[in-house]
């Protein structure tokens, strides 16, 4: 049986991991915290999974208050498995104390803030106590279409090596400060507005869509992952907004030094280009301030195989909907029937999953029904029952370690290479 500590939780992800009841946890879980809405929010979410009235958890929270809480969870050690999920500066040194005392962590990303971090990352996944991301888009019904439909040799033929200007994977999200989950506005804590505790564009959004590349790219991890380009910049976010996102009447003076008239200055964006093994990936993450009416967070992927490039795209022109596009190059016929017998493979998983034309040029268009993924919320608690069964197992799958190493040490170079605001003396432009 594991028991579940949590420290420190800031962020609603720790909470997605108690979404469901595990046969091998115990009910009865410790949180340990200082005082506070955070701690508050955790509580309340917890408190709602075992009230709900459609299979209901059975959570038990026991609450340590501490001016110290990583100390006194050392201390008391009430279970194995840590989960983080909150500020994320500081968090690659807790990581690896908790590592060093022999326990597991299952932490939410970024595990970097600064360039520095990578040396406790390093030693977080140096072997022993399992480290590992909650890192969900691989367990996305669309994502593991995609990775299937690139893995086809006859459909996809590989990877084009790719330029900056035509990479072989092109990937473009757009997300937003103030927006509206389940139809109510969501509430963001203050540091959420200070890229030196939430991490800057380099490292936050990027940290998903790094390990959307390996992934794709068959996860060649250790040393094959080189920085070409980067660069970095902000969006101006006006008071009112962060008045109106974060409850407070005031701005707290951790804030003021980002502040420029009437707006603060968030380090929220970037590009990065880069390389893995002979493949060329263009990374773009961008913050904008609200959601347009109707509208919300946006994303474009491009993936250049040698005999067919697969489009996803969630935007308004698709409805937010995110249907796969594939289009020929070369043979559209041969295409037609390889993305036939790709599809049919493909169904065996998921089941209903069909290709349609849609334009003259023979390209296909693929839609996902909504029935076969239960949704972003539900894979935190997956997360976690995956992990557990790797600790029973007593090891992790191979070369996941390297892999999250090289893509950190590929971030810690993307902040040094972005460090400050704006167009920054010393940052290297795409």
């Amino acid at each position: 049986m594991h028991t579940l500590a949590f420290l420190e939780p800031g962020h609603f992800h720790a909470t997605l991991t108690l979404r469901a009841p595990h046969p091998a946890v115990s009910p009865e879980v410790f949180v340990y915290a200082g005082q506070g809405p955070e701690l508050q929010d955790f509580l309340a979410l917890v408190d709602r999974f075992n009230r709900r009235a459609d299979a209901p958890t059975r959570w038990r929270p026991v609450v340590r208050r501490s001016a110290d809480p990583l100390a006194a969870l050392l201390d008391e050690r009430p279970g194995d498995v840590v989960v983080l999920a909150g500020r994320n500066r500081g968090k690659a040194r807790v990581m690896a104390r908790l590592h060093a005392a022999g326990l597991h962590v299952l932490a939410d990303k970024p595990w970097l803030v600064e360039p520095d971090d990578l040396a406790d990352i390093r030693a977080s996944l140096a072997g022993g106590a399992i480290a590992r991301e909650m890192m969900t888009g691989r367990r996305d019904a669309v994502a593991r279409l995609v990775k299937h439909l690139v893995d086809a040799p006859d459909l996809f033929g590989g990877f084009v090596p790719g330029s900056p200007a035509a990479p072989a994977i092109e990937q473009e999200s757009v997300h937003h400060f103030e927006k509206r989950v389940d139809g109510a506005p969501l509430r963001r804590p203050w540091w959420f507005f200070d890229s030196r505790v939430q991490g800057s564009g380099a490292v936050d959004i990027p940290t998903h869509l790094v390990d959307q590349a390996q992934w794709l790219l068959g996860d060649s991890g250790g040393g094959a992952l080189r920085l070409l380009a980067a660069r970095g910049w902000s969006t101006r976010v006006p008071v009112e907004t962060v008045r109106r996102v974060t409850g407070a009447e005031a701005l707290p003076p951790e804030l003021l030094a980002a502040r420029e008239g009437d707006a603060l200055r968030v380090f929220s964006n970037a590009e990065l280009v880069y390389a893995v093994g002979d493949a060329v990936v263009r990374a773009v993450a961008r913050w904008d301030v609200s959601t347009p009416p109707g509208g919300g967070d946006t994303s474009r992927t491009v993936l250049r195989g040698r005999a067919a490039t697969i489009t996803v795209e969630q935007s308004a022109a698709t409805g937010f909907k995110r249907p796969v596009r594939v289009e020929a190059r070369g043979d559209a016929a041969r295409t037609a029937r390889a993305l036939a017998d790709a599809v049919a493979a493909a169904g065996r998983t998921l089941p209903g999953v069909a290709a349609r034309p849609v334009s003259p040029d023979a390209a296909q268009e693929l839609v996902v029904p909504p029935a076969l993924d239960a949704g972003h919320e539900a894979h935190f608690a997956e997360l976690l029952a995956e992990l557990l069964g790797w600790i029973d197992a007593g090891r992790q799958p191979e070369g996941l370690a390297a892999a999250t190493l090289a893509k950190y040490a590929l971030l810690a170079e993307a902040a040094a290479a972005t460090a400050g605001d704006g167009a920054l003396a010393g940052s290297r432009r795409p």
